[in-house]
C-alpha cells in the first residue's frame, strides 16, 4: 500500500469536496468539521469511562488548559501578495520525506471507542500518507497493525517497563514490523492523579484491555504459568506489576541502543536541560511534550516549552511537538517556534470514535486542509517560510 499523501493544493480540494458533495449529493461530513462538536459528537457515542479516559488529564486539568490558552498569546502576521499559488507541505524525517507535517501519536486502549480499534487507525493513517506511532498500549499487536499497512509509514512507542529483555523484545518486535523509528515516552513512569478515572473508578488495564503488545510478546509470555487467553487476570495483574519503572536513569538508554538499529525519540521533554542530555546520551530526537495534560498538573505548556528546547537543541536532531493541536493554526504556531513536525492526539480519536477509519481519515484529511490554508493564507509557500517572524507575541 503506497502512501498517497496530500494533493498540492490540499486546503481548496478539501473544501470543494465537502461543498460540492453537500450541495449536489446531499452528502455531509462523516464527522464535524468544527473541534468543539467534533469532541462533542465522539462523548456522546463513548461510555463515561472511555470518555473519561482519553478526554481527561490530570488533577484540576490546569495543564490540559494551558496547552491551549499558550497558543492564544501568540498570533500569526500573515503577509501578502507572496505569490503561494504553488506551494509544498513537505517535511523530512530521518531521510524520508513526508507530503505534510503530522504524525499520529500514539493513543491506547483504542477498543474503548471502536471494535477495530488500532487497525482503522492504521488503514485511515496509510490511506493519507501520514506516518503512525503504535502504542506500546494498543488494543491490536503491532505485527497485526503492520500487515494492514503494507509500506506506509510507522513508528513505534516504547514505555520502558521493569524488565530490560521485555523492552529489548518489543523493540525488536518494531524494527522487524517495519517500524521505521522508536519514541521512548518518559513521562509516565507513574500514573498521574487523574481525576476523571478516578472518579469513575475505571482502568481499562485491569480488563486486560489495551496490553495487547504484552500479551502478543513471549517474554512477557514466558513470565505467565497460562497462556494469557486463559488467564486475562494474571496477564493484566503482570503488566500493571511491571509496564513502568519509576527508577529508569538516563544511561538506561544505551542498553536500546544496542538494541536497535532504529532511530530514538525522546517523548515528554520540556526542559532545555534535558533535550541537552538527550543530544549527549546520542538520541535522534526529541518529542516536546506534556502527555496532552495527563501526568503533571499544573506543568509548563507544551507551547510553551517548544522554543526553549529548539534554542537548546540548536538543531543537531529534530524536535516534534505534541499536545494541544486542535487547528491549522496551531500546526502552524509550532513549526514557527521550530517544530519539524507535529502529532495529533485526541481528534483522531474523536473521529474514530464516531465513525471508524473513515472517521479518522476525514480528520486527518480536514488537519491537513486547515494547515495548507493556513500557511498559504499567511504568505508562505512552504515549510522553510515558516519561521519566528511569522508569528507576535500578543501582551
Amino acid at each position: 500500500m503506497a502512501q498517497e499523501g496530500i494533493a498540492p493544493d490540499a486546503g481548496p480540494s478539501r473544501q470543494f469536496e465537502i461543498y460540492v458533495g453537500g450541495m449536489l449529493a446531499g452528502q455531509k461530513p462523516a464527522v464535524p468539521i468544527d473541534i468543539h462538536e467534533l469532541e462533542k459528537s465522539a462523548k456522546e457515542k463513548m461510555s463515561k469511562e472511555a470518555f473519561a479516559y482519553i478526554a481527561g488529564s490530570a488533577g484540576t486539568e490546569s495543564t490540559a488548559c494551558a496547552n491551549r490558552s499558550s497558543f492564544e498569546r501568540w498570533r500569526i502576521l500573515p503577509r501578502m501578495l507572496r505569490g503561494v499559488a504553488k506551494r509544498s507541505t513537505e517535511i523530512e524525517l530521518f531521510g524520508k520525506k513526508y507530503r505534510s507535517p503530522f504524525l499520529l501519536a500514539p493513543i491506547g486502549v483504542q477498543e474503548m471507542v471502536n471494535d477495530e480499534a488500532d487497525l482503522a487507525t492504521a488503514r485511515a493513517a496509510a490511506a493519507c500518507g501520514v506516518p503512525y506511532i503504535f502504542s506500546n498500549q494498543a488494543s491490536v499487536p503491532m505485527e497485526k497493525t503492520a500487515s494492514v499497512m503494507g509500506d506506509a509509514s510507522r513508528w513505534f512507542q516504547l514505555y520502558w517497563g521493569k524488565d530490560d529483555r521485555l523492552v529489548a523484545s518489543l523493540a525488536q518486535r518494531a524494527e522487524a514490523c517495519g517500524c521505521e523509528a522508536i519514541t521512548v515516552t518518559l513521562d509516565t513512569t507513574l500514573l498521574g492523579w487523574r481525576t476523571r478515572d478516578l472518579d469513575v473508578t475505571y482502568l481499562p488495564f485491569l480488563q486486560g484491555k489495551g496490553i495487547a503488545q504484552y500479551t502478543s510478546d513471549p517474554v512477557f509470555c514466558s513470565m505467565l504459568e497460562k497462556p494469557p487467553a486463559e488467564d486475562v487476570f494474571a496477564a493484566s495483574q503482570l503488566f500493571i506489576k511491571i509496564y513502568s519503572e519509576p527508577g529508569l536513569t538516563w544511561d538506561k538508554l544505551e542498553f536500546l541502543r544496542k538494541h536497535t538499529k532504529l532511530p530514538i525519540l525522546l517523548k515528554g521533554i520540556t526542559h532545555p536541560d534535558d533535550a541537552r542530555l538527550a543530544i549527549r546520551y546520542g538520541m535522534d530526537g526529541v518529542v516536546v511534550s506534556n502527555h496532552g495534560g495527563r501526568q503533571v498538573d499544573g506543568a509548563i505548556s507544551s507551547f510553551d516549552a517548544l522554543p526553549r528546547v529548539v534554542d537548546a537543541i540548536g538543531g543537531k536532531i529534530p524536535v516534534l511537538f505534541d499536545s494541544g493541536i486542535r487547528g491549522g493554526a496551531d500546526v502552524f504556531k509550532a513549526l514557527a517556534m521550530g517544530a519539524k513536525a507535529v502529532l495529533l492526539g485526541r481528534p483522531y480519536a474523536y473521529g474514530l470514535t464516531i465513525a471508524g477509519q473513515q472517521g479518522v481519515e476525514e480528520v486527518i484529511k480536514n488537519f491537513q486542509a486547515d494547515f495548507d490554508l493556513t500557511m498559504a493564507l499567511a504568505g508562505c509557500r512552504s515549510i522553510a517560510e515558516i519561521n519566528r517572524s511569522t508569528i507576535d507575541l500578543v501582551t
